[in-house]
């Protein structure tokens, strides 16, 4: 019995470890997608500069091929059954405006089968029709680190191990599958130099009538010459979340009554037809509008509003993995920082300001341990760290154009606050995260 507690222990302490030395490790996978306005002035070029963005690199990319836009043709002030309410210059959403928004498109992507057919990418579903396609577990292999026989499903569905393999494959990796929806509408210098404007020149009048002059309105004219050189742009970004419903029983449907590794018509025309298994819930939402913004660098106009786009997106994952704890990002220990004493100083990760580290940011290092006997994933606490003053790497969309501070560095390094020796490859999730072991 000693022998064999004492074999498993070495065989996890060895994929632990073959697991930190090639920094591979389970991202959480995620789509995006934009409400596209065409009605707006900047809506084309809002649509481009969304679509030329990538994936964030700490999520994996599970892009479904022309599901990356819902087009809206809603103006302020209407409610259409094919519309969303609005955010506008001057009009911010109420709280039942979000809600009717997150739940209008979570029937428009459940409608459009998405949670089906991310299910269908997980399992390489491919085939020119329900008489030759099939399924594999390719793609769950290489995401998940496991080996060919492991996630086997005709294999695996005949033993414990196996079942519990393919459970932790449905709980690391889809059972962590999202949809971040993104509504930007936009704020111009213009309009902001119009409401300007407008409240001075109201003010300039005021001053006329009392003083029989015309300094108010000269006032109002040379304020309105300031706002209008004034150059800005600002985006509004409510981002609506969506997490792949999946757990025993969806899976159980899944692999009993639809997937199969050679060509059988009849489970996969059953799983086409399929309409209520495979679906996308909605689990959060966040609004990001910085009045503030400034951009320091020398911008075209596409430039600029794919730059502003991209980072008030950021910004959304960043609160939502805070608010949503299965979205939370997990990043590896780059390496460890010794000086030419040999005393470790620091840990590297390559992670910043994209992923709203700040001074203030803590992180828990943690261990990830499959346990070849039962197949599942635990995850092992092994010390806190905190980010380092003035060691944050500014990683933001165009901040080296921009040369802001901390934009050339190659990684963000964190010290150690408390726990035991941390190793390159151990995974750094903010905050607390509940499924770690002691």
């Amino acid at each position: 019995m000693k022998q064999t507690i004492l074999t498993l222990f070495c065989v996890c302490a060895v994929i632990a470890a073959q697991a930190q030395n090639n920094m591979e490790y389970r991202r959480n996978s995620l789509a995006t997608v934009l409400v596209y306005h065409p009605e707006d002035e900047f809506g084309p070029e809002i649509y481009k500069a969304f679509d030329s963005l990538p994936i964030p690199d700490k999520y994996d990319d599970h892009t479904i091929e022309g599901a990356r836009i819902i087009n809206n043709n809603t103006v302020h002030g209407l409610r259409r059954d094919s519309g969303y309410y609005k955010a506008t210059y001057g009009h911010q959403l109420t709280a039942a405006e979000l809600q009717a928004n997150a739940r209008y498109t979570e029937k428009r992507l459940n409608d459009a089968e998405i949670g089906k057919k991310m299910v269908a990418k997980w399992f390489g579903f491919e085939g020119n029709s329900a008489e030759d396609a099939t399924f594999n577990t390719k793609l769950i292999q290489t995401r998940g680190q496991y080996n060919a026989n492991d996630v086997d499903v005709a294999l695996a569905l005949q033993t414990t191990r196996g079942l519990a393999t393919l459970s932790d494959a449905g709980e690391e990796l889809l059972g962590n599958t999202f949809v971040l929806v993104n509504d930007i509408t936009y704020v111009t210098a213009e309009q902001e130099a119009a409401a300007a404007k407008a409240a001075v020149g109201v003010i300039g009048g005021l001053l006329d009538i009392f003083t029989g002059g015309s300094a108010g309105r000269d006032m109002a004219k040379a304020a309105g010459a300031i706002a209008d050189s004034f150059t800005g742009f600002k985006v509004k970004t409510h981002s609506y979340l969506y997490q792949l419903e999946w757990n025993d029983s969806i899976a159980a449907i899944f692999y009993q009554f639809h997937y199969t590794g050679t060509p059988d018509p009849e489970k996969v025309q059953d799983f086409l037809t399929d309409k209520t298994t495979y679906r996308l819930k909605y689990v959060a939402h966040q609004y990001e509008f910085d009045k503030k913004s400034v951009l320091k660098g020398q911008y075209s106009r596409t430039e600029l509003v794919r730059t502003i786009c991209a980072r008030s997106i950021d910004k959304n994952i960043v609160a939502l993995a805070k608010q949503y704890e299965d979205f939370k990002v997990k990043t590896p220990v780059y390496s460890v920082l010794s000086n030419e004493r040999g005393r470790i100083e620091g840990y590297a990760a390559k992670i910043g300001m994209k992923e709203g580290i700040t001074e203030g940011s803590k992180f828990q290092v943690v261990q990830r341990v499959l346990n070849p006997e039962t197949g599942k994933t635990t995850y092992k606490y092994v010390a806190t760290v905190k980010a380092k003053k003035g060691c944050i790497w500014d990683n933001r969309y165009n901040a080296v154009v921009e040369e802001a501070d901390g934009a050339t560095l190659p990684y963000t390094t964190f010290t150690k606050v408390s726990g035991g020796e941390i190793l390159p490859g151990m995974l750094l999730i903010e905050g607390k995260y509940r499924k770690i072991t002691e």
